[in-house]
């Protein structure tokens, strides 16, 4: 004949002190990773542990009650105890508690088993939604603090502070840096794309600006194993895809995430020019340098000059001369030879030693109109400086 409740939750009130010394005696000797943990935080772990004994009893004496794990238990435990044990421990330890309690209170009461059942059942499906609910808010905290770092990068803002906020994302790139910017497609799909750049070695921030879908790309390197060297246009050539239609543009590539600004400043105005025009599906930001210039870019501006009327006119005022002639006499080898009063051979010769010294080829017609924009910006840089002294 079964007991009535009241006696009942008095004898399981009789022995929940036994209940609990079982309970810490079981995890220490059950949990590998209980003994390992730090003294304190394994007190926290065993005052949930106890806290589930008392929660049964309450559980057991009112069956609707909110369960343990949700509300009593984990609010006994220190928030870090969250962060710290894992769902698979949580249950490992919710297993302890039920067995502990099985195997004491329905062997002295067998009519006890199908309540203990319940219990368990219970507080699993308790333990899961907790971590689902954390788990949920930390998917939300986590893009809104992704969205704060690409606004930084893109801002140039707290660059200072990039490095500890990305960290706290989970960033594993610890290689060169790119920034992608093109048109956001209409349906994103934010987990295909970052499952893409997991599969070419790379880690990304993803940042969607209106139609803008800003991408933030580092190479992940593995100090086991020796990486394969592969270029940037390789990785965005797997990428792309996550783009809407238009181009796509790879701003300039940089050391590491805190310096992403420069490729997103460049990547940017690159972007502001092209968007609009029929032109390739990837392109880097320094292929419309000129184009950028014109705009009022002052960093493609400085770039051009940097790049091709600072070496021309360090190497030979004589390059300098011929390129600026060249240009002037509309590509005219003839023409250019008669205005400097050198052969033609002379004039071929000196253009073959100007593509080797800048990387462009004043013979093609985008690269000379590339060349004929540095030209007038170093020309100017030049007047003002002479100005000034």
């Amino acid at each position: 004949m079964a007991r009535p409740k009241k006696e009942t939750l008095a004898w399981l009130a009789s022995i929940a002190g036994e209940l609990n010394s079982e309970t810490l005696r079981k995890l220490e000797e059950t949990l590998v990773w209980y003994r390992e943990m730090p003294a304190g935080r394994r007190a926290s772990v065993g005052v949930v542990a106890q806290s589930g004994i008392s929660s049964f009893l309450a559980w057991y004496d009112n069956p609707k009650s909110q369960p343990w794990v949700a509300a009593d238990v984990f609010g006994v435990a220190p928030r870090e105890l969250l962060r710290s044990i894992s769902l698979q421990q949580t249950l490992q330890l919710i297993r302890v508690v039920v067995q502990v309690v099985e195997e004491r209170v329905v062997r002295e009461d067998p009519e006890m088993r199908e309540a203990v059942l319940l219990y368990s059942r219970e507080i699993a499906f308790s333990a899961a939604d907790v971590y689902a609910k954390a788990a949920e808010a930390r998917g939300l905290w986590d893009a809104r603090l992704e969205a704060l770092v690409v606004d930084s990068i893109l801002s140039g803002e707290h660059t200072d502070e990039i490095a500890s906020r990305v960290a706290a994302l989970g960033w594993r790139a610890n290689g060169s840096v790119v920034v992608l910017i093109g048109n956001t497609p209409e349906h994103l799909d934010a987990d295909q794309l970052r499952r893409l750049a997991r599969k070419a070695d790379t880690d990304v921030l993803i940042g969607v600006h209106g139609d803008r879908l800003i991408v933030v790309v580092g190479i992940v390197t593995k100090s086991n194993a020796p990486r394969v060297n592969v270029g940037f246009s390789q990785i965005v050539a797997s990428l792309e895809s996550s783009f809407g239609q238009g181009p796509v543009v790879i701003g300039p590539t940089v050391r590491d995430v805190s310096s992403a600004n420069v490729s997103a400043r460049a990547a940017l105005s690159a972007f502001a020019v092209v968007r609009n025009s029929k032109t390739e599906r990837v392109l880097h930001a320094d292929d419309v340098l000129a184009e950028r210039a014109l705009a009022g870019d002052a960093l493609a501006k400085q770039t051009l000059v940097d790049k091709i009327y600072k070496p021309l006119a360090s190497n030979s005022i004589e390059l300098l001369e011929t390129l600026e002639a060249y240009l002037e006499c509309g590509r005219s080898l003839e023409a250019t030879a008669k205005k400097l009063f050198v052969h033609a051979n002379t004039v071929r010769y000196r253009l073959k030693r100007i593509s080797d010294v800048i990387g462009w080829d004043p013979t093609g017609a985008h690269e000379a109109f590339v060349l004929q924009v540095a030209m007038v910006l170093g020309n100017m840089q030049s007047t003002e400086s002479d100005i000034s002294k």
